[in-house]
């Protein structure tokens, strides 16, 4: 018996960030419903992990509950699943990219199942673009975090050895031009040694709750989290929210299916927010 409904998700409905993505996907498989109206971060890290990786990505993401923030990993063992059971702790939604197809039969790990259905009674998604009946491959978890890195805003690495898969992750969500955060540990300790080396690379050291509701585009006032698209109009949130990836004002234009002046009228008051800023004759998400 299929513990929950599968389906194709029409090409309409693919999130923005897995369109323009090179090899991007052609057909998606899906369990559950992807929110709207939220950030998406994605979170990953080492199978075998440590006492202090485990309760440091639980901490931050607890920091997130009632935030509109979307937790993305790839349910497995390690990281991923500590992952996706703080989001849902926190009340958050959560999506998870499996590296297999989404049967009950094939689904991987088979012992994350009972997670599996957890994400998706909770609101959130398994997305696969394997047949359903496709059991997991040593490519298939890197084709998979392709499509967790595109689908995210930020991608936050918690622990990973230097040869690590999750660092696969991390290269991708740098040449998708998203945001890369690390969790920097002790620097004799093995599963610290990804983490610290992306930190040498310009990755965003995440140090405490604070920094991490920052690096998302939150701020502190008066002890309330404040989100910086909170005083957006309609059109301006549509514009900022396709910012995913760096723009130019035509590609803007295009895909917000407004005219020029108007995107101009837009972008200048972004800028004045503090939303944007242009540079190269792109426009970025501040």
């Amino acid at each position: 018996m299929t513990a929950y409904e599968i389906s194709d998700l029409p090409q309409k409905d693919f999130p923005e960030g897995l369109i323009y993505i090179p090899q991007a996907p052609k057909r998606l498989r899906i369990a559950g419903t992807i929110p709207t109206d939220s950030t998406f971060l994605c979170v990953v890290g080492s199978r075998k992990y440590s006492s202090y990786g485990a309760e440091v990505c639980e901490k931050l993401i607890t920091g997130l509950k009632g935030l509109p923030v979307v937790i993305v990993s790839g349910l497995a063992l390690g990281i991923d699943s500590i992952a996706h059971k703080s989001a849902l702790k926190a009340g958050l939604k959560t999506v998870a990219f499996p590296a297999s197809g989404l049967s009950v039969k094939t689904i991987y790990p088979r012992n994350h199942l009972q997670l599996a259905e957890q994400i998706v009674e909770s609101g959130g998604a398994l997305i696969s673009e394997f047949d359903d009946d496709f059991r997991a491959a040593l490519w298939s978890f890197p084709r998979r975090n392709r499509l967790m890195a595109g689908i995210s805003k930020a991608v936050l690495i918690v622990e990973a050895g230097p040869k690590s898969g999750t660092l696969i992750t991390a290269r991708l969500a740098t040449e998708y031009n998203r945001d890369v955060f690390a969790v920097p540990g002790n620097i004799s300790s093995p599963l610290s040694q990804g983490p610290n080396m992306l930190i040498r690379l310009g990755a965003t050291p995440i140090t405490k709750q604070e920094d991490l509701l920052e690096a998302l585009g939150f701020e502190q006032q008066e002890g309330r989290t404040k989100n910086l698209f909170e005083d957006l109009d309609e059109n301006e949130r549509k514009v900022a929210e396709l910012l995913i990836e760096p723009l130019t004002r035509d590609e803007l234009a295009e895909r917000a299916s407004l005219p020029q002046n108007q995107i101009s009228i837009i972008l200048s008051m972004l800028e004045i927010k503090g939303v944007v800023k242009e540079s190269g004759g792109k426009i970025y998400l501040v």
